[in-house]
């Protein structure tokens, strides 16, 4: 296996429109509160405009997501970003509106293109040979960790150096141009609905629960790590300053994690991978929340990331495994909201946690939280579900029932072709 395998003009293609459509995402929660922050109560307006993105990012992924169709793709897609970049136009030109006008424009640029991550995975999906699936699936996750460690970066500068709204302009001229770059892929991707035996969407997505869970579990570790470090950084008497480069460090650490783990093929299960990564992770971070220096803690946080990356990669390799073909998009789109509802609790839970007790404990208790839920995930995929019938496989095998119902081989593979 190779990443030379997916190298193409479809697949270069589709990482110029993923540029457009995935870094207004990551620009937006930083770009909204500098475009309120000189404004009265500031700041406190910015976290709650932030709080209401990432709401409507949950929403639009959960909703949308589920109603995506394969021969419908590209319209969907198309409207999505389209109202998403409306919704940034109107934020970045408006910086003086009432609060109530900025966060519905905030909760629209958020929700509209909710269903875009799911989509354009499986648009990936459908651009490469099915056995060069993890190497497409670690370069997709080597270009947003690149894309999240630049967009700091440019809207610290263009908010601070130029004006305020700009950040979010500029946000909306690339989520506007990925539109037009949608007719440089596929219409879609082939999905027979057949696969489903017409069992209810919101059914099969159920059955992928601790899929979700798990990965939810995931990236909430780490946000609970970005969110405190700030306070433990004052804690151990370190400039606060040092935040942005050990953040940065962490999303490098992420981004070459990513590209070491589809250099190869890994032994174990997803199952087992996944939970190895993240209880390692775990460790990282637990030991981050302990160590005295700056030095230190830069080398604990991009450990942290590189394996994360593959407790990641694992879960949506998963999500392949457990659910069938037409509904991957809408696999894909749930699990981006699950993500989204893991980093909002671990915000909430931060908050909470270092208004009663220092952050070093602060972290070391999100950590216990997340060894339980990780816990709790794996044991639910290696238990079927009561009931499931063929499409559970029990003694220790994949353990999560397949969506269509379709029989699982050992390797924990659904035994039907893929599309």
């Amino acid at each position: 296996m190779s990443y030379r395998e997916i190298a193409s003009r479809g697949t270069l293609a589709w990482a110029a429109v993923a540029v457009g459509a995935r870094m207004p995402v990551a620009m937006a929660p930083l770009a909204v509160v500098f475009l309120v922050r000189e404004r009265e109560g500031g700041y406190a307006l910015g976290a709650i405009l932030a709080a209401v993105y990432v709401v409507g990012e949950i929403v639009g992924a959960a909703l949308l997501g589920m109603r995506m169709r394969a021969e419908r793709a590209r319209p969907q897609l198309a409207v999505g970003l389209g109202v998403g970049a409306v919704g940034f136009a109107a934020l970045g030109a408006l910086p003086d509106a009432p609060a109530l006008v900025l966060a519905v424009c905030a909760f629209v640029a958020g929700g509209a293109p909710g269903a875009a991550p799911g989509g354009m995975r499986a648009l990936l999906n459908s651009l490469v040979p099915e056995r060069s699936m993890a190497q497409a699936m670690s370069a997709e996750s080597v270009l947003v960790f690149v894309i999240w460690a630049i967009a700091p970066a440019a809207v610290t500068g263009l908010a601070l150096g130029v004006a305020p709204g700009l950040p979010l302009l500029l946000a909306a001229a690339l989520m506007g141009l990925s539109v037009p770059g949608l007719w440089l892929l596929p219409a879609g991707w082939k999905a027979d609905e057949s696969d489903r035996d017409g069992e209810p969407m919101l059914r099969i997505m159920a059955r992928a629960w601790p899929v979700y869970v798990t990965g939810a579990a995931g990236l909430s570790l780490l946000a609970l790590a970005e969110l405190v470090l700030p306070a433990l950084l004052e804690q151990r008497e370190i400039s606060v300053g040092m935040s942005g480069p050990l953040l940065a460090g962490l999303a490098v650490g992420s981004a070459v994690g990513s590209f070491v783990y589809g250099l190869r093929k890994w032994p174990g299960r997803l199952r087992t991978q996944s939970l190895v990564c993240m209880l390692a992770v775990s460790g990282c971070l637990a030991v981050v929340a302990v160590l005295p220096t700056a030095a230190w803690l830069a080398v604990g946080l991009a450990c942290a990331g590189f394996l994360q990356a593959g407790s990641m990669l694992t879960r949506n390799l998963t999500l392949r495994e457990v659910l069938p073909p037409s509904a991957l998009a809408a696999g894909y789109s749930v699990m981006y909201a699950a993500i989204g509802a893991g980093y909002a609790v671990s915000g909430s839970l931060a908050g909470g946690l270092l208004s009663v007790t220092t952050p070093s404990t602060a972290i070391l208790a999100g950590v216990g939280l997340t060894v339980v839920l990780t816990l709790v995930g794996t044991l639910a995929e290696v238990r079927p579900a009561p009931g499931a019938g063929a499409g559970a496989v029990g003694g220790g095998e994949s353990g999560v029932v397949s969506g269509g119902g379709a029989a699982v081989s050992p390797g924990g593979v659904p035994e039907r072709p893929s599309s």
